[in-house]
Formats: structure tokens, sequence, C-alpha cells
């Protein structure tokens, strides 16, 4: 009981509570656009996201949950229609991509590999790789800046 309290205060209060909030909702918003692609999270995906989460944050059990809760919270606020929509979340990438970036070196191809063979449908493999090249495209355009800073 006490342990879900905490992670609810945590979520409700991220940007003031968590160390570094900003990289983790970057992440949890390049998880969602996986995740989001078919409209919701079945059990190989949330399995998927679980071991994407312990293995970006190993050593700390809470951030990693914390990014699971997040991708869950921005997943359900696309489905919902309640303040976020998915082309609005691919812009907020982008932003985000160009104005930090760092951040694109977050994108792990590897750990994304993960959601995407959760996909069964021929629709949804489609739409996942066209957010995978999306993101490809974003890591190599705003990746150089990095590199030459």
């Amino acid at each position: 009981m006490f342990k879900k309290l905490k992670r609810n205060f945590i979520k409700m209060f991220r940007e003031l509570l968590v160390y570094h909030h900003s990289s983790l909702e970057y992440r949890a918003k390049v998880l969602t656009l996986m995740v989001s692609s078919n409209e919701m999270i079945d059990a190989c995906e949330e399995q998927a996201l679980k071991e994407i989460a312990h293995t970006i944050y190993f050593d700390d059990e809470e951030r990693a949950e914390l990014l699971i809760d997040t991708v869950k919270e921005y997943h359900d606020k696309i489905i919902t229609e309640n303040g976020l929509d998915f082309e609005h979340l691919v812009q907020e990438v982008e932003k985000e991509s160009r104005a930090v970036s760092r951040y694109v070196e977050k994108i792990n191809f590897e750990l994304l590999e993960k959601l995407h063979r959760c996909m069964k449908e021929e629709e949804d493999i489609i739409f996942q790789q066209r957010i995978l090249e999306f993101l490809q495209m974003l890591k190599e355009e705003y990746g150089r800046k990095t590199e030459s800073s």
C-alpha cells in the first residue's frame, strides 16, 4: 500500500522530485510511440517494456518502474484522447530531439526491437517499422550535433 502511494506521489510530482526527469520522459515518449502504434499494450509488450526499463535502469528499480508508469500514462492519454494524440507525441519527440541533441543517443534500437517482435499483424509491423525509421532519421540528423560539439 505504501509503495503504491509513494509511486503515485512521485508520478504526480516527477518534474520536481525525479533527477533528470526530462531524460526519463523522453525515453518514455519514444517507448510510447512503439507501444501505442497498435492501440493496446498486450502481454508481450508489457513484458518487453519491463525488460527494457530494467535494462536501461538496471541499478534503479524505482526509476525503472517510473519509466513504465510514464509510458502507460502517455499511452492512456493517447487512447482516451485526453490531451495527447499520436501525431502530437511524434512532434514532441522530434522537437525534443532537435532541442537536446544528446537525447537521441538514448534511442536504443536493440531494445526497441524487443517491442517490435511483439507485433503480430502485418499492418502493425509496417507501422512500427515506419516509427523505427523515423527514430533512425532523428538519430542521424540530430545525433551529429553531439559528435561535433
